[in-house]
């Protein structure tokens, strides 16, 4: 029950930051990524790791965002308060941290298809949120913004999934870090 109460409200989340910067607003992203946090720390058994991987993707969020915007390969509708990264990009770099341990569990141990599935899934998520309510802006030709895309996310998500499945054996009886 609990996984899907999660995909829902993760979802919801995506929907909320990204719906919300359409229409010109930072915080309903914000709102619904911290509303999300709050459950998820209060249901989850592993709040200490699903806190630490908060401050990973925080980072990684930061770094990755900065360089693709610095870089011109994107532009982010309201980019308030920050001009390079968004407060309500860096809520769902928040709210998919929060994900991994219950929702991304089969791709602890296979690093390789969680890069897979970065490189694919993080470039439509983009994409969707560009078309679907123009919130991000891609450089042209519009294959070198999702190639990038696709580079951050093939080395974000398997190094998510790393220290999730890190932090579980540590937290598991007989467990090693």
């Amino acid at each position: 029950m609990t996984f899907w109460l999660t995909l829902l409200a993760y979802q919801a989340t995506w929907f909320a930051a990204v719906i919300g910067a359409g229409h010109g607003l930072w915080w309903p992203g914000v709102a619904a990524a911290g509303l999300f946090a709050l459950w998820r720390l209060l249901v989850s058994p592993h709040r200490a790791l699903e806190a630490r991987l908060v401050v990973v993707a925080l980072g990684l969020g930061l770094l990755l965002e900065n360089l693709w915007v610095r870089t011109g390969l994107l532009d982010y509708a309201v980019a308030w308060p920050w001009a390079s990264s968004p407060a309500w990009i860096l809520a769902l770099w928040w709210a998919f941290a929060l994900s991994i341990v219950p929702l991304l569990g089969y791709l602890h141990r296979r690093l390789l298809l969680a890069a897979v599935f970065g490189a694919i899934g993080g470039p439509l998520a983009y994409l969707g949120a560009a078309r679907g309510w123009h919130v991000v802006q891609f450089a042209q030709p519009q294959w070198h913004s999702l190639l990038a895309l696709a580079a951050g996310w093939a080395v974000a998500m398997p190094l998510l999934a790393w220290l999730a499945r890190r932090g579980l054996q540590s937290t598991s009886p007989g467990g090693t870090a």
